[in-house]
């Protein structure tokens, strides 16, 4: 199997660092990421500067691609432009911070899963609930890992991704995997008016997130309850009970 990764945080994030170890273990293994912090970045693309692809080393060794783009951009750019073979798979992650509800449409790490999905490779975006980089993400990648390898045997939609997240719990905390649906929490948004060193205002995003999920049948509240949550996840928008009565006259 050859599996591309990328995530939103960055090559050098540790998330992808242990994402890509563990799936080593599942098969051959490309990477194609951001050069630089991209959360919250959605699935935007790049189309007016060019796009350039820088060859990064770890321990000694050929890691892989930096990209000066979006992860949606490393996820075109490495399926029509850089691999040398047709990847199996496509992982997106391990992103610090949930992605879970209404986060997911704003998520790079969910948008690259989903472009890699849009370009027919079967996708698993991976997340951890904790946005300190200092967390030991190698029980989130273990996981990951396992959804990987029976991938295949799991009978997913071509127009289906898997969104997982895993709590940042200890292994023997972890109560294992439980398929889940999108939630409903969400951010109530504010923005901070400060001043900058010559007095002109600016504003900076801020606000308070409102976890309203707690049915372990949700992804976020199973999260919370221990389980590593599992969730298809499809974008097909159209509300089909509404077009099927709407009636709209001249």
């Amino acid at each position: 199997m050859h599996i591309l990764v990328t995530n939103d945080d960055g090559i050098d994030s540790p998330g992808i660092y242990a994402l890509v170890h563990a799936l080593r273990s599942v098969g051959k293994v490309s990477v194609v990421a951001p050069d630089r912090q991209q959360s919250a970045v959605g699935h935007a693309l790049t189309v007016s500067s060019p796009l350039r692809a820088t060859k990064i080393r770890r321990d000694g060794e050929f890691f892989g691609y930096a990209i000066n783009g979006t992860p949606a951009d490393c996820v075109k750019i490495g399926i029509c432009a850089l691999l040398e073979e047709k990847a199996d798979l496509l992982v997106s992650g391990i992103n610090h911070g949930s992605n879970t509800s209404k986060n997911i449409l704003y998520s790079g790490t969910v948008s690259a899963a989903t472009e890699g999905m849009i370009m027919g490779l079967p996708s698993i975006a991976v997340s951890i609930d904790s946005l300190d980089y200092r967390t030991d993400c190698t029980v989130a990648a273990e996981y990951a890992a396992r959804i990987a390898r029976q991938y295949a045997d799991l009978n997913i939609p071509a127009d289906t991704i898997l969104n997982v997240n895993a709590p940042a719990l200890p292994k023997e905390q972890i109560k294992g995997f439980r398929v889940t649906r999108q939630g409903t929490s969400g951010w109530e948004d504010a923005y901070e008016c400060r001043k900058d060193p010559m007095g002109r205002e600016y504003f900076w995003l801020s606000g308070q997130y409102n976890s309203i999920d707690t049915d372990i049948d949700s992804d976020e509240g199973a999260m919370k309850a221990g389980y590593v949550s599992v969730t298809p996840v499809r974008y097909q928008l159209t509300n089909e009970d509404i077009r099927s009565r709407l009636r709209i006259t001249e």
